[in-house]
C-alpha cells in the first residue's frame, strides 16, 4: 500500500494546479529574490517542487533551478508547462529523504509541504532537512514552509481548509489532531485529474517554532528566523502568531 502523500499526488497534476493554494506563486518569489539580493548567479534547489510553479517562475526570471519530487504526475505536469513556455529545467525523480546532493546549490526552497513535513516519522521528516543542508554550499539558505504547531491549538484545522478551499478543492471530512505527537489525522476527499473521487487518510506532523530552530541548529544553521507565512505575501515584518497556519522559516549557513 502506497503512503498517504503518493496516493494523494498520484494522477494529481491538472488539479493540482486549480488548488486555491496554488495562487501566491508569484508574491512567493518575489520574496526569493529579494531574500538572494536578485543574484542570478546562484544554483536554487526546490525540493517537492510538484508541477513546478516555483521552479518555472524563477527560471522565467533567469535562475538556475532543479526541481525535485516524488510524483510522477506532478513532475510530468511541470515539464508540459516548462515546454509550453520553452524551458529546459532539469527536473528529477527523486525521494527527498535520499537525496544525494552535497555543496551544490547556493539556496535551496521547500515551500507549501514539499515533502517536509508529510512523513511518517520525525526521523523521515529529519533526514529531509538534513539533505537539504547537505546540498548547501556555505554560504547558503533555506527557505521553507511547514504547519504551524501553535495553529491547531486554538483552531480546527478542518474548518479552515474547508473554508479557505474554492470549489473543486481537495476537502477534509475528518481531523483529529494528537497532542502527544503534534499530528494531525484527517481524512481528505480529493477528485483527481480523471474525475475520480477517493478519500485519503492523511497523517501530517505541525512543528512548534523551538522545535524547528533546535532541529535546524543541529544540522549547522547559524541564523534562524521565522514568520508567519502568508499566502503570497512572504514578509520578514508578519510575526508568527497562532493565527497562522503555516510558517515561513528563513535558515542561513
Amino acid at each position: 500500500m502506497k503512503p498517504w502523500y503518493e496516493e494523494l499526488f498520484e494522477n494529481y497534476g491538472l488539479k493540482y494546479d486549480q488548488e486555491s493554494f496554488t495562487e501566491g506563486t508569484i508574491g512567493e518569489c518575489d520574496f526569493i529574490e529579494r531574500e538572494i539580493g536578485y543574484d542570478k548567479s546562484i544554483r536554487i534547489l526546490d525540493i517537492g517542487c510538484g508541477t513546478g510553479r516555483h521552479s518555472i517562475e524563477l527560471t522565467r526570471r533567469g535562475y538556475r533551478v532543479t526541481g525535485i519530487d516524488l510524483s510522477d504526475s506532478q513532475l510530468n505536469r511541470a515539464r508540459e508547462k516548462a515546454a509550453e513556455l520553452g524551458q529546459q529545467i532539469d527536473f528529477r525523480l527523486l525521494d527527498a529523504r535520499e537525496l544525494d546532493f552535497s555543496e551544490e546549490f547556493e539556496l535551496v526552497i521547500m515551500l507549501c509541504e514539499g515533502a517536509f513535513p508529510l512523513m511518517e516519522t520525525d526521523e523521515m521528516n529529519y533526514r529531509i532537512l538534513q539533505n537539504a543542508a547537505r546540498a548547501l554550499r556555505t554560504p547558503g539558505k533555506f527557505i521553507f514552509t511547514t504547519l504551524n504547531g501553535l495553529f491547531p491549538l486554538f483552531h480546527s484545522v478542518k474548518e479552515f481548509c474547508n473554508e479557505s478551499s474554492s470549489a473543486g478543492d481537495m476537502l477534509y471530512k475528518e481531523s483529529k489532531f494528537d497532542l502527544m505527537t503534534f499530528r494531525d489525522l484527517d481524512v481528505m476527499i480529493v477528485e483527481d485529474d480523471n474525475g475520480n473521487r477517493k478519500e485519503i487518510e492523511c497523517n501530517e506532523r505541525y512543528y512548534v517554532p523551538p522545535e524547528i530552530t533546535w532541529l535546524l541548529h543541529t544540522l549547522g544553521f547559524g541564523k534562524i528566523d521565522i514568520y508567519g507565512a502568508e499566502l503570497g505575501n512572504f514578509s520578514r515584518e508578519r510575526q508568527l502568531t497562532p493565527d497562522d497556519f503555516e510558517m515561513l522559516v528563513i535558515a542561513e549557513l
